[in-house]
């Protein structure tokens, strides 16, 4: 079976805008492109012709644009399609981090494709790219035991333990954004997979 590859362009973290998101853990996936735009020395900036905010970072010697939409949630895939337009993209040059429910806090995965498992922010890129072809960095929070708990549960912090397991795991997962940059994404599954 040939090698998996990928040509990323752009990483896009899902999340809320405001003060009163900044720590809950549906914000998970702006966390991890605000730790990997101060990794390379990156800033974001608004720019709204793209409804959001970016940076642009140079990893393995390729430059990948990062993206925190401004949209809300719900509305994430207007700022995704705008900047992918404009810089004529693909959904497979795609890389969207999210918070995941169904991985336990602590645990990272990378993958191709798939539902939105009730993730309205996937909902809405998948609406808007017209197909679900493209990657995704699940980010385990963990899930309340309660479907009817859940919209609670991704609008609050979690604890100080879990912030750090989370935390940790991004960790991870930057180490091997060099071999997602190169476009060796078997190999950057497997090092993310089996740690």
């Amino acid at each position: 079976m040939a090698e998996r590859s990928i040509d990323l362009k752009l990483i896009v973290g899902l999340g809320n805008p405001g003060s009163e998101y900044t720590k809950t853990r549906h914000n998970a996936g702006f966390w991890f492109v605000e730790e990997l735009a101060a990794a390379y020395g990156a800033s974001f900036r608004r720019e709204k012709k793209f409804h959001g905010e970016v940076a642009k970072v140079s990893i393995a010697g390729r430059d990948i644009w990062l993206l925190k939409p401004e949209t809300f949630m719900n509305r994430s895939g207007q700022s995704i399609k705008s900047l992918s337009s404009f810089y004529q993209m693909n959904a497979e040059n795609i890389l969207v981090a999210h918070d995941e429910l169904d991985l336990e806090v602590g645990v990272i995965k990378l993958k191709m494709g798939g539902g939105h498992g009730g993730h309205n922010g996937l909902r809405d890129t998948i609406a808007h790219l017209g197909t679900k072809d493209f990657y995704r960095l699940r980010i385990g929070i963990g899930h309340p035991g309660n479907k009817d708990q859940v919209v609670d549960y991704v609008l609050h912090r979690p604890s100080l333990d879990e912030r750090i397991s989370i935390d940790n795991s991004i960790s991870d997962a930057q180490s091997v954004m060099p071999l997602l940059a190169e476009g060796a994404m078997e190999k950057a599954m497997h090092q993310l997979h089996t740690k």
